[in-house]
């Protein structure tokens, strides 16, 4: 099999394209209050794999502080980041609020769990210099 054939995770091929496509998402919940302990860490997780399967995109890393979540996430580019960032936030609070009502209640009051910001940034692949370089060095005709 040719070195170009063989499968590699981190790219996504459909019919039409062939991309990979990687987003660093970090949230915190409202007020920056720490509502977080371990288990509730984990079953976020459990949540947030759950509705990234839905969106047929994959949660590479999940990971987190009293006061805040970071998720590496490999998706398609039919996926919208604000579509998936808005189903993964109203998911995890619902299911955190039905599971942990207690102990959320501590923390938080009203009917938000999460800030309405959030954090996103590309990342993967070659770093922008790289990349620049590589378009610069490109042989232009004429």
């Amino acid at each position: 099999m040719s070195p170009r054939r063989e499968p590699n995770p981190n790219i996504c091929r459909g019919r039409t394209v062939v991309c990979a496509l990687h987003a660093h998402l970090g949230f915190t919940p409202r007020y920056r209050r720490g509502p977080f302990t371990d288990e509730i860490l984990r079953r976020c997780e459990e949540v947030t794999r759950a509705v990234c399967a839905d969106f047929e995109t994959e949660l590479v890393e999940f990971n987190g502080e009293t006061d805040h979540v970071h998720l590496l996430v490999h998706y398609p580019p039919k996926v919208s980041l604000s579509r998936l960032v808005d189903s993964l936030k109203a998911v995890s609070a619902r299911r955190l609020r039905q599971e942990f009502p207690g102990h959320i209640r501590k923390y938080l009051w009203g009917d938000h769990f999460w800030s309405p910001s959030y954090f996103a940034a590309s990342c993967g692949g070659a770093p922008l210099s790289i990349i620049k370089e590589y378009i610069e060095n490109q042989k232009r005709p004429g």
